[in-house]
């Protein structure tokens, strides 16, 4: 997800005085300030709780708080569905029998994706250029890493915080066998689609404008293929064609085959 100057202030706090220094630290960590009950509110707050990061709206009309929870809710109960390698998201990324893929996730946002990949057994590597949705990103996957049935999938997991068409333009090494791109599509108004932690993010990184140029770039770096998460009905990215599409009932992927790929 694609960071920008911020409309909206967005500070660091805590709810329990013994965070107080942790929550110094990561104030320092991300060049944000340190919300203290004397400041004037701000849009977002980045909150240290006991239990976990969390980013809260403030202002009138306000959602829920905003946390990366890989151990219960939505996320476990689609891990749970999605057992099945025949599902959408891995045949788009090709996987077959019993054999593994390196996925490079370009667009990490909070996770979800790269999480079913490695629940399937591929080795993922997420990018997430915002520093802040990357520290609700790294607390998620730290608390999963303390439960025992997530060790395995965890342990499939990486995070780097940066931003992705410099890590592609600047790539050494193996190259991973797929790349993934789910960018922020710019939807408008307030559709029931449009889920609330979409909106959220939406405030704090607004919506991907390198999309098409991130495309150009992944498919220069992936050895088989790129994958493209879109809207259903929404149209491909500027660029080349897609080979094909897998729809699903509100998403569709578009596969990108690299020429090498054997």
């Amino acid at each position: 997800m694609t960071s920008r100057s911020q409309k909206n202030p967005i500070a660091v706090s805590q709810t329990d005085p013994a965070l107080a220094d942790k929550a110094r630290t990561l104030a320092a960590q991300l060049g944000l300030p340190l919300y203290t009950p004397e400041d004037p509110l701000p849009a977002l707050l980045l909150t240290l709780a006991p239990e976990r990061l969390e980013l809260r709206q403030t202002t009138k009309g306000a959602e829920g708080p905003l946390c990366v929870d890989f151990l219960g809710g939505a996320i476990e109960y689609r891990r749970r569905q999605t057992t099945s390698r025949k599902e959408g998201i891995a045949r788009a990324v090709g996987l077959k029998g019993g054999a593994s893929l390196v996925v490079l996730d370009l667009t990490a946002g909070l996770g979800r994706d790269s999480f079913i990949l490695a629940s399937l057994g591929c080795t993922v590597r997420m990018v997430e250029r915002s520093p802040v949705v990357a520290a609700l990103l790294a607390d998620g996957i730290e608390r999963a890493r303390q439960e025992p049935t997530l060790a395995g999938i965890m342990a499939r997991l990486s995070l780097i915080t940066g931003n992705s068409m410099e890590i592609l333009r600047t790539w050494q090494g193996e190259h991973p066998e797929v790349a993934y791109i789910d960018p922020m599509y710019p939807h408008r108004g307030k559709s029931a689609l449009v889920k609330k932690e979409m909106r959220l993010i939406r405030l704090l990184v607004g919506d991907d404008e390198d999309s098409d140029g991130l495309l150009h770039a992944a498919l220069s770096v992936a050895s088989r293929r790129v994958v493209v998460k879109r809207p259903r009905l929404a149209p491909a990215l500027t660029g080349p064609a897609p080979n094909f599409a897998i729809s699903g009932k509100n998403s569709r992927f578009d596969v990108y085959l690299v020429q090498s790929a054997p």
